[in-house]
This record gives C-alpha cells, sequence and structure tokens, in this order.
C-alpha cells in the first residue's frame, strides 16, 4: 500500500452507504384522512360523540333560549330571564337522569319499560279529564302541575314506546318468533296505535308522527319485510290523509308549503314566512346572539318550534350547520351503538332512540326551512320545554350506558388510569424524605409481574 506524502499510513474511510431512491412526498391529504380515519374507527368514538354532542346541543339551546325568549317573557310581564331559568332547571334535573341512566346496567333498563309504559298511559289518560287536562295551543296534552309548571305525558310516551318496545322484540328474538309476522305486530303495533290514539285524542299530530317514525324504526330493526312495511305504511298514511282533510288547521299548514307571503290566499302563512326571513336576515355569521328582529314579536313560538330560525339570525348559517353537524354526529353514534352490539334490546332500544331524536330533529328544521308542514314538535335537547327535555335526556343516558357497555369500549375503559398514582403500600418516610410516588402505568405494572430476582 502506499504511502501518503507525510509519511503517515493512509486513512481507510468506511464505505458510502448507497443512496436510497427518494420517494414521492405523501400526500397531506390522505395522511390526514388516514389519521382521521383510525380516530373515527377508536372504540370510544361513539361514547364521546353522545356525551360531547348531546351537552354542547343542550348548553347552545340554554343559550338560544335565553336570548330568544326575553321579549316574549318581557310582553307577558315577566323577568327577562324567566322562560330561561325554568329551562336550566331542566336542564339539571335532565342531567341527573341522563347521569343515572348512564349507569344503570341494561336489565334495570329493561326492569323499567313496563312501569315507565304503564304511568305514561296513566297520564296520558288523564290528560283527557276536565279539570285536569290543560289545552295550550288549542292542543290538550298537558296536566297542570301547580303554578306556572306543567308536563306533557305525550313526550314520556316516546321513551315508553322505545324501552317496551325494545324489550319486547329482544324477548321475542330470544324465543326465535320474529320470523312469523303476527308475533312481530302484535302486540307492539297495537300497543303504539293505544298511545297514538290517546296523542291524538289531545289534537297533537306532531308527536304522533314521531311515535309512527319510533314504530317504523322498531320495525325495521326487527327485520321486518318490504310488503310488511308497505303495508303498515299504506294504513298510517290513510290514517294521517283522513286526520288532515278533517282539520281546517292542518289543511292551512299544508298550503303553506313554499308560501314567500304571510297572507297566501285565504291561508295565513305568517309563522312559516317569518321564520324564513330570520334565516335569510343571518348571513353567515348572523347578526349576533341577542340581535335578532323576528323575536320582538314577528315571529310566534321563538324559543320553542322555531328556535332554529333565532339560531340562524343569530348565529347565521356557520351556527345553523354547526347544529346540523351536531345532530348529525348524534345519528351517526347511535347507529354504530345499534350496529355494533350483539345485544338485541341494545340494537333496538338504541336504534328507537337515534330514531327518535333523528327524525324529531328533522321535522322541525324541515318545518324552519320551509320544506316540510309546521308539525308543532320541538327540536330535540334545544328547544324551551322541560316535558320534552327530561325523556330525551334520559334517552341519551341510554345511549352513553349502550356506548359504555360495547366490548372494546369496556376495554378501552379499563386500561383508563387516574392522573395522579397511589402511594406505595406499606411505604416508609425517613426523616424529611417520602418514598417517591409510584406511578400506575403500564410499565409499573409489567416490571411487577417479573420475579423477585430479575433485574
Amino acid at each position: 500500500m502506499p504511502g501518503s506524502r507525510t509519511g503517515r499510513p493512509p486513512v481507510q474511510r468506511a464505505a458510502r452507504r448507497p443512496v436510497a431512491p427518494r420517494t414521492s412526498r405523501e400526500n397531506p391529504f390522505l395522511s390526514l384522512y388516514t389519521r382521521a380515519r383510525r380516530a373515527w374507527d377508536r372504540p370510544l368514538t361513539a361514547y364521546y360523540l353522545i356525551l360531547g354532542g348531546s351537552l354542547l346541543i343542550t348548553v347552545l339551546g340554554l343559550v338560544m333560549v335565553y336570548s330568544a325568549s326575553q321579549i316574549t317573557a318581557l310582553q307577558m310581564s315577566l323577568p327577562g330571564s324567566y322562560f330561561f331559568r325554568k329551562q336550566l332547571l331542566a336542564a339539571v334535573l335532565g342531567g341527573a337522569l341522563m347521569l343515572i341512566a348512564s349507569r344503570m346496567p341494561v336489565k334495570l333498563h329493561r326492569a323499567l319499560a313496563y312501569p315507565i309504559l304503564a304511568g305514561a298511559v296513566f297520564l296520558m289518560a288523564l290528560v283527557q279529564i276536565p279539570g285536569i287536562g290543560v289545552s295550550v295551543n288549542g292542543n290538550q296534552n298537558w296536566i297542570s302541575l301547580g303554578g306556572s309548571f306543567q308536563i306533557q305525558p305525550s313526550e314520556f310516551g316516546k321513551l315508553a314506546l322505545v324501552l317496551w318496545g325494545a324489550d319486547l322484540l329482544a324477548r321475542k328474538q330470544d324465543k326465535k318468533l320474529l320470523t312469523q309476522w303476527k308475533h312481530m305486530l302484535v302486540p307492539l303495533v297495537p300497543v303504539a296505535f293505544m298511545l297514538l290514539g290517546l296523542i291524538m285524542l289531545g289534537g297533537d299530530m306532531g308527536t304522533a308522527i314521531i311515535l309512527t317514525a319510533i314504530l317504523f324504526g322498531l320495525l325495521w330493526l326487527a327485520g321486518a319485510p318490504t310488503r310488511m312495511f308497505a303495508g303498515v305504511l299504506s294504513v298510517a298514511g290513510l290514517i294521517g290523509l283522513v286526520l288532515i282533510k278533517t282539520s281546517a288547521n292542518r289543511m292551512a299548514r299544508l298550503q303553506c308549503l313554499g308560501a314567500t307571503e304571510p297572507q297566501s290566499g285565504p291561508v295565513d302563512c305568517w309563522q312559516a314566512v317569518h321564520g324564513i326571513y330570520a334565516l335569510a336576515s343571518g348571513g353567515i355569521f348572523g347578526s349576533g346572539i341577542g340581535a335578532s328582529v323576528e323575536k320582538w314579536g314577528q315571529l310566534p313560538e321563538a324559543h320553542t318550534d322555531f328556535i332554529f330560525a333565532v339560531t340562524g339570525e343569530e348565529l347565521g348559517l356557520a351556527g345553523t350547520l354547526s347544529v346540523l353537524a351536531l345532530f348529525a354526529a348524534l345519528g351517526y353514534a347511535g347507529i354504530r351503538v345499534a350496529g355494533r352490539t350483539e345485544d338485541p334490546f341494545v340494537r333496538y332500544a338504541a336504534g328507537g332512540v337515534t330514531t327518535w331524536i333523528t327524525a324529531q330533529a328533522v321535522i322541525n328544521i324541515g318545518a324552519v326551512l320551509g320544506l316540510l308542514p309546521i308539525a308543532g314538535v320541538p327540536l330535540p335537547l334545544f328547544s324551551y320545554g322541560g316535558s320534552a327535555l327530561l325523556p330525551t335526556m334520559f334517552a341519551i343516558g341510554l345511549l352513553i350506558a349502550f356506548a359504555r357497555d360495547e366490548p372494546a369500549a369496556r376495554a378501552a375503559l379499563s386500561m383508563r388510569q387516574p392522573r395522579f398514582g397511589r402511594k406505595r403500600a406499606g411505604g416508609s418516610v425517613t426523616g424529611s424524605y417520602r418514598s417517591p410516588r409510584r406511578w400506575n402505568t403500564m410499565r409499573r405494572r409489567a416490571s411487577a409481574a417479573r420475579s423477585s430476582g430479575e433485574r
């Protein structure tokens, strides 16, 4: 080997590593989609969507109830926060019911099905007794509890139909009876028609439509054939047509579809048209909370059935789309819970609750947008009304309990550790020195499982 000029032996250099060919840069949108898909498929996604979505809808609803009801309260010589305080009280009670329902086992939910159904039927029958039932806006579906507090039993009928129908279908599925059409329809359809009859005696067709949607949802989940759906739907459509034809008020609501003037011929479409005015004047980001013009006596029921219109005026398109996104997330989470469970009762109950909330939101928002007739149903978790809020929040608690009870979600929740670990048992304190806190982590548990001589 020849020497260098300095007389030192030449330094042998390491061979260069082969240069890897440059790969094309990863698409950032594809990477973002992949990460979002992984997060979406996590076991606790449905749990967080139901809990977070329902709480956000309720809190935003409280804000909008306070804004939309101030003028109405002042016109009635009441404090401006009167309706807000009642709604806040109902939200607190509903939150307690939601917490209780989310911690109850499935067996207890099934045990409550018959008592809730019997209580709802009893209260709905009391409504029709003179001196007990109270008429509001032409519908006698209320019971006075004294003072300004009233209760609407038909709202609890929705919860009763979901729980009782889910328990009934689950027991029949366990006995393999749902393959026969008579076991699928009886006694589910007769009991549902009994509830519908009690509701229609008071004239509340909006709530009857929601109960019909729940019934169809339960039959669809039970695997009812198409011809059976067609038959039941035909009967329900015929009854609905007769009820609409025999009521001038319902015919007027149907004729207000697509109206652009408050007085469209002989029909008064004041509420429907001013709801469109409120949405149109909101723009992209709205006029600001509290700055609505339509709530100053122009828009009837601004804090109840048409609170979505005030939301569009004050929060704009961004606010209304946010509300729609929250309801869509809630509906997706409910469908996911119903689709991933092996328990038939959980499947039917989760599907029934999802059908109830989704159908009611679609009917309310569709009426405000002028796409559907005004049915007089509140926006779930959003509109003013304690009678509607309490059973709905209990139903949300059902979904939370079912989402927590999934095997993968239960395993993920069991892996959660407290933020601060416990002290080591028997740890001694020498002078001012304390034994270090032993953190309860996966690594610590793995090292504790080793033998005492292993290092």
